[in-house]
């Protein structure tokens, strides 16, 4: 058995971009603007997995730390997103 400092300790953020250009959280259908914007809001990430319970706990912190470290590249994003939201609701 491998001790702790001989593991590889790299791992991939739980992100994918489906074809219609939407990132979300791997192996589920929730986007990443759902996990940031409930985030935002105030939520922790033990809250977001009780409100979306395809979301495996783990992956929520990761897309969280990601957020933290990318905040200005997510954020971008983010604003992209909400304003095509924002352009296609009826007024």
């Amino acid at each position: 058995m491998k001790s702790m400092s001989e593991m590889p300790i790299l791992e991939s953020v739980p992100l994918m971009t489906d074809r219609d250009g939407v990132i979300r959280v791997s192996g589920t259908r929730v986007p990443l603007e759902t996990v940031i914007g409930t985030f935002l809001d105030g939520a922790t990430p033990e809250e977001i997995v009780l409100s979306y319970p395809t979301l495996p706990l783990a992956d929520v912190y990761q897309v969280v730390a990601y957020y933290l470290r990318n905040k200005e590249n997510v954020d971008g994003y983010l604003e992209r997103v909400w304003v095509q939201e924002a352009e296609a609701r009826p007024l």
